[in-house]
């Protein structure tokens, strides 16, 4: 039986005490989104000089105190602290007694979901694992980008109309995920979002290398038409030389990148194969063509590229956040 009972609205203020413990670039822009939405932001904790400045800029006035204090001060505690300190900054919270009965615990973490909130839970705490899909530059925009930004919501039951409610407020949107898929739709994020900043920072410095002058302005509007043609059409917007079969353009490409960027060789073959595989699937490539095309690709992982072999790496690249 579940230990978290439904709060009863008619006993807590409409508007709640915020505090924030772990003033990175996530807490301190969802304090102010709350903030907008009528609810007081009253404490923030943070570490580093980078973090006790951002909470000044995004939340002024709020006093800096330690962890416990922001507790004592909050109704609503934001948790916004990286993944692998989650489960011994909870579990301490609550041993030292800072978790108050009927306090809503939030965090954003996406890998987690409300299970790592469970020593608080035992205290007494409300647990909610609200996770905005987006990329936080630890600035005013933040507050701007969670404008229709979907949340990854995991909470008990009883608990889900309060958290989408809180999601809605920041302006959010709530898509429910459970339990046990947080870690899969948190890898799904970082294929998409932490490793497409490797593939446009690698481009722009190949196109410099090649004497491109402003590659940003190049290629905006190119991978602006990909990423929609994408989100409209998925795999049959795939274009380019591997969808094609040109074998003979990927063969070009990779000794140009062992010639200038053997770093970047590895990548270049994971997901040409990748893309290979997806084009063939989808009718795409033509299996006549794509015999050639996955002999250079396979040829690709026998020159000097600066890693020792590829193997494994397709498709499997870690996560971050």
């Amino acid at each position: 039986m579940s230990t978290v009972h439904q709060p009863d609205l008619k006993d807590r203020p409409a508007r709640l005490a915020v505090g924030v413990v772990g003033a990175g670039r996530v807490g301190p822009a969802l304090a102010a989104s709350l903030q907008l939405a009528g609810h007081r932001p009253v404490a923030v904790s943070g570490v580093s000089d980078a973090s006790r400045r951002r909470a000044n800029a995004m939340l002024p006035g709020v006093p800096l105190v330690p962890p416990a204090e922001v507790l004592q001060r909050a109704d609503l505690v934001l948790l916004t602290v990286p993944d692998d300190a989650l489960p011994g900054l909870v579990a301490g919270l609550a041993e030292t007694g800072a978790v108050r009965p009927g306090q809503l615990l939030v965090h954003t973490s996406g890998r987690y979901g409300a299970r790592v909130l469970d020593p608080a839970l035992r205290a007494g705490a409300l647990p909610l694992a609200l996770h905005p899909a987006m990329t936080f530059t630890g600035t005013q925009v933040d507050v701007q980008r969670l404008a229709g930004c979907s949340f990854g919501v995991t909470a008990p039951g009883e608990l889900r109309l309060a958290a989408e409610a809180l999601v809605v407020e920041m302006g959010g949107e709530p898509e429910w995920i459970s339990e046990e898929n947080r870690p899969l739709y948190h890898a799904a994020l970082a294929l998409g979002a932490n490793h497409l900043v490797t593939l446009v920072a690698q481009s722009m410095e190949l196109l410099r290398t090649a004497g491109v002058t402003a590659p940003d302005r190049m290629l905006g509007p190119l991978l602006g038409a990909a990423l929609d043609n994408a989100l409209r059409s998925g795999d049959a917007a795939l274009t380019g030389p591997v969808a094609r079969g040109d074998a003979g353009t990927v063969a070009a490409h990779v000794t140009e990148l062992r010639r200038h960027a053997p770093q970047a060789v590895a990548g270049y073959l994971a997901m040409a194969r990748a893309t290979a595989d997806r084009a063939l699937a989808h009718g795409l490539l033509k299996p006549e063509l794509a015999e050639d095309l996955l002999g250079v690709l396979a040829d690709g992982d026998d020159g000097p590229s600066g890693i020792d072999g590829i193997d494994g790496i397709d498709g499997t690249e870690g996560n971050d956040r």
